[in-house]
């Protein structure tokens, strides 16, 4: 049976033989070399450790980095989205509506010249009746000698300056060709450039609005031919109404007699 001084030997004889067998470096023998086995030992397990520490770090660094990424792109996407609603929601610096309000006041102040009829006039029936009798009227007091001269003179006014004043009104939307297609163009670049649907929207509303004022002088013409018309119209039923008068009260009247001469003798 081995003595226990003995068994402490082999103990340490393997110790040693192990830590020379798992150490990278030269060990040297006795109990100096044992504990410089166990240093470098420990060193190598710290190393394990640093290597284990570093990799877990880069690992982290790493997903951070991945992190910074998406949120930047996130950023980046809202600032598009901030762009687009600014970009959607710019309003025109100035809208193109044109000279719409003075051209339908200068048709309007066109055709009412002298002692025309006009289709702005608010008292349009009650003129016509006035200038142009009806053939009751001329049944109850017709014109006669400088009266009837004074009316004639009125009916043949009233038709030319009516005439005359459609005309002109006619006349003057012609010369406004000119700026109304200068109104489209610019409104047609505007329409071209809109980078945004707001302004687009209002490029829209402003030749949505020069259609409604073509319509509107439009209007205008058609009213005043319309009245141009009824006036010429008009006048002609009273001039064939005062000549039916007339030769009513022609025929409805007394011959004159013829009774009451000197007979003459025939000679023979």
């Amino acid at each position: 049976m081995p003595k226990p001084c003995s068994r402490r030997r082999d103990a340490g004889a393997i110790l040693t033989v192990v830590a020379i067998l798992l150490s990278p470096y030269p060990v040297s023998a006795g109990g100096g070399g044992l504990t410089g086995g166990a240093t470098e030992w420990t060193q190598l397990l710290n190393n394990g450790e640093l290597v284990s520490l570093v990799g877990h770090s880069a690992t982290q660094i790493d997903n951070q980095v991945t992190q910074i990424t998406q949120l930047a792109e996130q950023i980046q996407n809202q600032l598009r989205i901030y762009q687009n609603m600014l970009q959607n929601t710019a309003q025109l610096p100035a809208h193109i509506w044109g000279q719409v309000q003075s051209d339908l006041n200068r048709l309007q102040s066109v055709v009412t010249k002298a002692q025309g009829i006009s289709f702005s006039m608010g008292n349009i029936d009650d003129v016509l009746s006035a200038r142009f009798k009806s053939y009751s009227d001329f049944k109850a007091s017709q014109p006669t000698g400088q009266n009837f001269s004074a009316t004639w003179q009125s009916w043949s006014a009233t038709n030319r300056d009516t005439i005359g004043g459609t005309l002109k009104a006619a006349g003057l939307t012609a010369e406004q060709f000119s700026t109304e297609e200068a109104t489209m163009s610019q409104l047609r670049s505007m329409s071209e450039s809109a980078d945004g649907q707001m302004r687009a929207l209002q490029v829209g509303h402003d030749i949505a609005a020069q259609q409604v004022a073509q319509m509107q002088k439009l209007r205008g013409l058609v009213s005043q031919q319309m009245t141009m018309m009824g006036t010429w119209y008009q006048s002609e039923q009273a001039s064939r109404d005062l000549a039916q008068a007339r030769r009513e009260s022609f025929f409805d009247s007394t011959a004159p007699s013829t009774s009451g001469g000197q007979t003459m003798e025939p000679r023979w």
